[in-house]
């Protein structure tokens, strides 16, 4: 999140979504959301589309990224009031945050670190297992940073 910045985060969204049908002859759905500027993914079928969940995590992925900047999360449109393509429907699709906030929190970032030569290949001819070693850095960075173990509920907490 922007230091400084403040936005309201809810632990539950719902939005609605436009599923509309690939062109005449061709194969798919297109699931836009009117209220989510850029919010857009497809499935080859509309079980696809929906059963497998595609437009619930890009609905959460684009609430979570607009959280994390402090932006402002619009007020869903009602149904009624979006124009839909012919052929085209809604549904309203729900975003449970607290799973798509965790997995971010807890995502693996990759780190490039530089070891002089000679302890390479001191380590290499030790067979030192590298990632045990990168595991051995988290907790002397946790260490060094206060870090005893981070609060899970600060990262599902809703303000």
């Amino acid at each position: 999140m922007i230091p400084g910045k403040e936005c309201r985060r809810l632990n539950k969204y719902i939005f609605p979504a436009v599923f509309d049908p690939a062109d005449e002859g061709e194969v798919g759905f297109t699931v836009t959301f009117p209220d989510l500027p850029g919010c857009i993914t497809e499935g080859d079928t509309l079980q696809e589309a929906m059963a497998m969940a595609m437009a619930r995590e890009a609905m959460e992925l684009w609430l979570w990224d607009t959280e994390q900047n402090a932006e402002t999360i619009p007020t869903p449109s009602r149904p009624q009031d979006i124009g839909i393509p012919k052929g085209a429907f809604v549904m309203f699709v729900t975003a449970w945050m607290n799973d798509i906030r965790d997995d971010m929190a807890h995502k693996a970032v990759k780190k490039t670190l530089t070891i002089p030569k000679w302890l390479n290949d001191e380590a290499e001819r030790n067979k030192v297992n590298f990632s045990q070693v990168l595991q051995v850095l988290q907790v002397a960075l946790k260490e060094r940073l206060g870090i005893i173990e981070p609060d899970h509920d600060d990262f599902l907490s809703a303000d």
